[in-house]
């Protein structure tokens, strides 16, 4: 072989690895890739059931039923859209109505949302990033309302921006 078409099949080679590795990888994460909807997505968009995403906003003054066995039952608003959500473990101790939380898990046909995670807020002043980034999009987002992503002491308490997917294993 001449020294070309060494080098050629030498780049092809390294090529085709390269793309072989990519591959592997976005297969990989594929399971661990959660988007972040607000309610009026949901209502607007046709997700289809199964979808595993991240839903958040406020937690609907007057929704919260709790049951013996551990469940509890509430609503989810962007004041837009209400999405009813299922939930069956222990609530974090900063969860109530009125508040923002996030949760993750997934739509069931029969359009409630049954969720595995729920993220709550931690101070009067925080809401996560992608919860103010969907209010100010369907402009409903109050200024005097805190910077959203950031906590009293001016911190950032937000991993990703919102228009980002979010691996489960990212935020906690």
């Amino acid at each position: 072989m001449t020294r070309r078409r060494r080098r050629s099949v030498l780049i092809l080679v390294c090529g085709a690895v390269l793309a072989a590795a990519l591959g592997l990888v976005l297969t990989a994460m594929r399971d661990t890739i959660v988007f972040f909807r607000s309610p009026t997505e949901v209502a607007g968009q046709k997700v289809a059931p199964g979808t595993r995403f991240r839903l958040g906003g406020l937690v609907e003054a007057g929704s919260l039923k709790r049951e013996a066995d551990g469940k509890v039952a509430f609503a989810v608003t962007d004041t837009g859209s209400t999405v009813q959500v299922r939930y069956r473990g222990l609530l974090p101790d900063l969860f109530r109505e009125g508040q923002g939380v996030v949760t993750e898990g997934v739509l069931e046909p029969d359009g409630i949302f049954r969720a595995d995670t729920v993220l709550a807020k931690h101070d009067e002043t925080y809401m996560p990033r992608e919860v103010a980034d969907a209010l100010k999009a369907q402009g409903r987002w109050q200024e005097g309302a805190g910077k959203p992503g950031q906590d009293t002491s001016g911190k950032n308490s937000s991993a990703q921006g919102s228009a980002e997917p979010v691996s489960r294993t990212a935020v906690q």
